[in-house]
């Protein structure tokens, strides 16, 4: 597993471009959002310590993962930003929902990816288990939305 004995958390500032001049769109699913707030949460901390500013922030919510690749693509033909977080959580259940789910949001955010030329962020938990999407979202794994977070800085300042 490629979490185990891995904090997601850390980073190290020094090696992150400033987040100062950068207007960031967030994306989050209310769906399993006893994961997805907290996922918003590390992200949101972790784009403000890397010099972020509140006002330059945009969160917008959709109902749920599926959904998040149509708010990306709105919020990019309408807000300006130079980077969208899109932040879900998939939890595998009894049905093949799962699978339908997690494939196409995962492809529809490779393809924006590939046909506009602002990077969205994929922080979409896709867990077997509750406990997985705890153990990401805060827990004992760290927060995956702070990678994402980092992620976002990174691939906003490339090329510059």
């Amino acid at each position: 597993m490629a979490t185990v004995n891995k904090n997601l958390s850390v980073y190290d500032k020094a090696t992150i471009p400033s987040a100062k001049d950068l207007r960031i769109g967030i994306v989050v699913s209310e769906w399993n959002g006893t994961i997805t707030e907290p996922l918003f949460q590390g992200a949101r901390e972790a784009l403000l310590d890397c010099g972020a500013q509140e006002q330059h922030m945009i969160r917008w919510n959709v109902p749920g993962s599926y959904e998040l690749v149509f708010g990306c693509k709105k919020m990019i033909d309408t807000q300006e930003v130079d980077v969208v977080i899109a932040i879900g959580s998939v939890i595998r259940g009894e049905t093949s929902h799962f699978e339908y789910v997690c494939s196409a949001t995962a492809q529809g955010i490779k393809d924006l990816n590939v046909q506009r030329d602002i990077p969205v962020i994929f922080c979409v938990l896709t867990d077997d288990t509750l406990q997985q999407s705890i153990d990401r979202s805060g827990g004992k794994h760290g927060n995956k939305g702070i990678e994402a977070a980092i992620a976002a800085i990174k691939m906003a300042s490339l090329g510059n």
